[in-house]
């Protein structure tokens, strides 16, 4: 198993060096502040009457994050248009458009030193990508950190209408043999995911191989950045995608497609986008990313109140944000799912969450699936261990420090960094703390 002494690990390992006498600072605080908290029992989050002040100790007041257009960078948008950064005394926090993933890669390369970006909300196997060079120029690593999870569950499947009497689902068995047919006769099929290793792209390879179909033989998969989904079905450029919200409603909207399955139904509430930053940011200016992390979490809280889905909707569908109409946000935001085919589900136990049955908190047991799903689609090697590569860069600690001086309750704060077993719509069993049975039991896969 590779390990931090080999050589694809080197350049990222240097930087805990730095980080270790701070990363322990944090813990000892953590220690105090949870101590407090047992005492007294713990406070009621979001509470409005409760001043939250961070303003004290801060290294900067500057950072730039990065999002692309979805309802899952939500607490982003509601944490700048509620004042939340300015409220826990980070008042210089610009939030910028992104027109891709690869686009907030290259960004988060760069830095805001050099007109980039400090942090974004980001597909969760991005920062680790990241950090060991697969995805960066020159496999130059860039080291990332993993602050919290933005959102649970939330993303779709759709499949164009030239499909719509199968009335595509979780079995793709009649989907297969269509687009067999369709590839005898001469036509390429084709697959959209938003970044190769990412999200979106292993529920994609996820579902096909489900049904038997290969995704690396049987159907052709392209990347194209979320916002462009819809446009890009429409001109026939695709027979199916995967993407977050609100693409997929858009497209039954504009009569396009149908979405053939939700994410939640192939792994129900499973992890999402993550807020990540450069470990340099959080490194130099740990208070600075403590704050950024309170006033996310805060929006978090505030975006899962039912009472505020309609105003989280409008402030998501804005020019500055996703530039969307709040109808193709709101139902899916509210749990309310019409598949554009007749079938309709109200209060969806799948739809995306960002705060309820610990949305927010990053579980390293996903993470450490995320980066398994990469070694079975040959992204990462067979080698790669996973368990060192989670432990360097998901700072889930600093997550729980943040919580607790927010005022977050002990009942709100999971106890374990894994979540356990999970099961899998087709019945498949991952097991953190065997991620090869995992492995061996998947009959389609492609391993480096």
């Amino acid at each position: 198993m590779a390990t931090c002494k080999d050589s694809q690990f080197k350049p990222a390992c240097q930087q805990d060096q730095n980080a270790v006498l701070k990363r322990r600072d944090f813990l000892k605080t953590a220690g105090r502040l949870a101590g407090i908290a047992a005492v007294s029992g713990g406070l009621v989050p979001g509470m409005s009457s409760r001043a939250f002040s961070a303003s004290d100790g801060l290294e900067t007041r500057s950072a730039k994050l990065g999002f692309i257009a979805l309802t899952d960078a939500a607490p982003l948008f509601v944490a700048v248009e509620k004042g939340f950064f300015a409220k826990h005394g980070m008042t210089d926090v610009s939030v910028e458009k992104q027109s891709s993933w690869g686009t907030t890669r290259d960004n988060l390369v760069l830095g805001s030193a050099r007109n980039g970006i400090d942090g974004a909300h980001i597909l969760s196997p991005m920062p680790y990508l990241m950090t060991i060079g697969a995805i960066t120029t020159n496999n130059i690593p860039t080291p990332m950190y993993i602050l919290g999870r933005l959102n649970v569950a939330g993303q779709g499947i759709s499949v164009a209408n030239e499909y719509l009497d199968l009335k595509v689902g979780t079995d793709t068995t009649e989907f297969a043999k269509a687009i067999a047919a369709k590839r005898a006769g001469g036509a390429e099929v084709r697959a959209a995911v938003t970044f190769p290793g990412g999200t979106h792209d292993l529920w994609m390879r996820y579902w096909l191989a489900a049904g038997g179909i290969n995704p690396d033989n049987d159907i052709a998969t392209i990347t194209v950045p979320p916002p462009q989904m819809v446009a890009n079905m429409k001109v026939g450029s695709m027979d199916t995608f995967c993407v977050g919200a609100p693409w997929n409603a858009q497209l039954i909207n504009q009569k396009i497609g149908y979405t053939a399955v939700t994410t939640g139904e192939i792994w129900h509430n499973h992890p999402e986008k993550a807020f990540a930053m450069r470990a340099e940011y959080v490194d130099q200016n740990p208070n600075a990313s403590k704050a950024l992390l309170k006033a996310i979490l805060e929006a978090q809280i505030y975006c899962d109140q039912p009472e505020n889905s309609a105003e989280v909707a409008e402030i998501c569908a804005r020019r500055r944000w996703i530039n969307a109409p709040v109808g193709d946000l709101l139902d899916r935001m509210r749990g309310h799912y019409d598949y554009g085919t007749g079938r309709v589900v109200s209060d969806s136990p799948h739809k995306m969450r960002f705060w309820d049955d610990n949305a927010s908190y990053p579980f390293k047991s996903h993470d450490k699936w995320f980066l398994t799903e990469n070694i079975r689609w040959g992204y990462l090697p067979a080698a790669t261990d996973t368990a060192a590569l989670v432990d360097k860069v998901n700072r889930e600690e600093l997550w729980r420090l943040a919580a607790v001086e927010l005022g977050v309750s002990n009942a709100q704060i999971p106890s374990s960094t894994s979540r356990g077993i999970e099961t899998f719509f087709d019945g498949t069993v991952f097991d953190p703390e065997n991620p090869q049975a995992y492995l061996d039991s998947l009959v389609i896969k492609r391993m480096a």
